[in-house]
């Protein structure tokens, strides 16, 4: 078999027109421009591209509101994917598609299985530890799938508490450098972090490490952008106005692939 090396693929799907029928849960409804989100979506594409990203398009999912939200539909840790099985009973038709997709770049597969629930926003990858965030989407039997996938090849799988948001990285994500950052009333409990930065702004909590220093993050957040800057990063800022509207994130429209066989 090949080695595995470094990849920069990002999986990605474009934007339902039933977008504003997705689900909310820890926000209020708005109106969604579905036009306005098409044209936020191309230009986050384009950004990742930009950026050295090769994007995969997964089919459409017209009949899937929340489809855009790719990264739920599975987990990634170096060669092997497990396909989520979404905890809101209208995303679980969300995954057929993405696990193809994936299958065809060369990953290998497992699957969380019934009666166990798991959403790839519920896990931040740092290194070789993966949170995953438990008490919303994710249940306890997800967890432990997840252990059993990714534990045997040497990740460190460790729950967190999850009830202010709707997924884990909702609430934090991670610099190059490791370091969990988050807005506090939405974190449940930082001190499960080694190190952890208070960010902020919401929305400043969530950021996609496109390589050398390069974070790509939402407009919405100007003041978490300054003290990124600050620490010596380069923040990407991107508009995603009509995707937060539906508890969306920077993270959570793409999954970014860092390790394919040649």
């Amino acid at each position: 078999m090949n080695p595995l090396t470094s990849s920069r693929k990002a999986l990605v799907r474009r934007p339902s027109p039933r977008l504003a029928e997705g689900l909310v849960t820890h926000i209020d409804r708005k109106p969604v421009d579905a036009a306005l989100a098409l044209r936020q979506w191309e230009e986050y594409v384009a950004t990742l591209g930009a950026h050295g990203w090769e994007t995969v398009e997964v089919p459409a999912a017209d009949d899937c509101p929340d489809g855009v939200f790719i990264e739920d539909t599975m987990v990634v840790y170096r060669n092997v994917a497990l396909i989520a099985r979404p905890g809101a009973d209208s995303r679980r038709p969300e995954t057929e598609a993405a696990e193809a997709t994936v299958a065809a770049l060369g990953c290998s597969l497992n699957r969380v299985r019934e009666p166990g629930t798991l959403d790839g926003g519920d896990v931040l990858k740092i290194g070789d530890t993966l949170y995953v965030g438990r008490g919303g989407r994710t249940d306890g039997e997800g967890v432990r799938q997840l252990r059993a996938v990714f534990e045997p090849l040497g990740a460190r799988v460790v729950a967190v508490p999850v009830s202010r948001v709707l997924h884990l990285k909702s609430a934090v994500t991670a610099l190059p450098d490791g370091t969990v950052i988050g807005y506090p009333p939405l974190v449940d409990d930082p001190r499960a972090f080694p190190r952890f930065l208070s960010v902020p702004e919401e929305s400043g909590s969530h950021v996609v490490l496109l390589g050398g220093g390069r974070l790509l993050m939402a407009a919405s957040a100007p003041r978490s952008a300054e003290l990124f800057a600050d620490l010596g990063y380069t923040p990407v800022p991107v508009d995603i106005s009509e995707f937060e509207k539906m508890e969306g994130c920077v993270t959570c429209l793409s999954v970014r692939l860092r390790g394919l066989y040649a």
